[in-house]
């Protein structure tokens, strides 16, 4: 927080306030009286060059996303080992979820104005590798037990194969479009979060959001769907064990993500998996 109020105040934005809206692998604050959105990285764990100037080509096809703070130029800052962005800070309206048919509209809209952009990008396939190399790796995951170990990695590479080999149409993809990671502004629903952005079907983004999304987006394949669902839950499973994730209660998700996924399927969105893990 400090290293974001400094950059702020150097570059003409008053922020001598800081409030915390997320706190896990990546710091996210309200900077005061500013009023600007911060997000905070260690500088080996940002692809902030890559997230910004994707916000900044989206936003020029009105793709619903955050803005960027205009007051500054769209760039990350580095300063004491951290990378700082700066964006837009929406005031939260009502209280209330995004209702299915808006927040598939948005992703839809979202979609469409991703097949726009021609930019170099991992493969979802790339993502998966990266979770199984987690598991594969006891240095990284060390906690994880082998019977745990061996299921996941089964998963991961049958899911990875299964849906690779479907031969759908691919195209850029946000890569966690998650309700975390979706605002209800008053302009309507815009997502944040664009590090993970990835190459592949639209049913591994629709696997991310609530399950009544995908009844409203508009030719989803409900069984490719169900592969992707199976899929991001492995992989959110392996992130959950990595001995550097620092994701709130990640530890007990990523134990009851594995007797989940024990279970075998149909698996629900991993939005149902975590509203259910809340409680009520």
């Amino acid at each position: 927080m400090a290293a974001a109020r400094s950059i702020a105040s150097a570059l003409g934005l008053a922020a001598d306030d800081a409030v915390v809206l997320q706190n896990s692998n990546m710091l996210a604050v309200r900077l005061l009286p500013c009023d600007v959105f911060a997000r905070i990285a260690p500088r080996a764990q940002q692809k902030a060059r890559f997230e910004v100037e994707l916000a900044r080509r989206l936003a020029e096809t009105q793709s619903p996303v955050a803005a960027l703070e205009p007051r500054v130029a769209p760039a990350p800052y580095e300063r004491d080992g951290f990378v700082v962005t700066f964006w837009t800070y929406y005031e939260p309206v009502t209280p209330g979820e995004v209702a299915p048919a808006d927040y598939a509209s948005a992703l839809a809209r979202l979609h469409a104005g991703m097949r726009k952009l021609d930019l170099a990008t991992p493969h979802f396939t790339d993502r998966v590798a990266e979770a199984e190399q987690l598991v594969a790796s006891r240095d990284q995951t060390p906690a994880l037990a082998d019977a745990d170990r061996q299921l996941l990695s089964g998963l991961l590479e049958r899911a990875r194969r299964t849906i690779a080999g479907r031969g759908a149409a691919e195209q850029l993809l946000h890569g966690e479009p998650h309700p975390g990671n979706l605002l209800n502004t008053k302009t309507g629903p815009r997502f944040i979060d664009l590090e993970t952005c990835c190459r592949g079907p639209v049913e591994f983004d629709l696997a991310h959001a609530p399950d009544a999304v995908a009844e409203h987006y508009p030719g989803a394949d409900p069984d490719l769907l169900a592969e992707c669902r199976g899929l991001v839950l492995a992989m959110v499973a392996a992130w959950r064990w990595d001995a550097a994730d620092e994701f709130p209660d990640g530890r007990r998700i990523g134990r009851e993500l594995i007797n989940i996924l024990r279970q075998g399927p149909p698996w629900a969105a991993l939005d149902a998996f975590m509203r259910r893990l809340a409680g009520p």
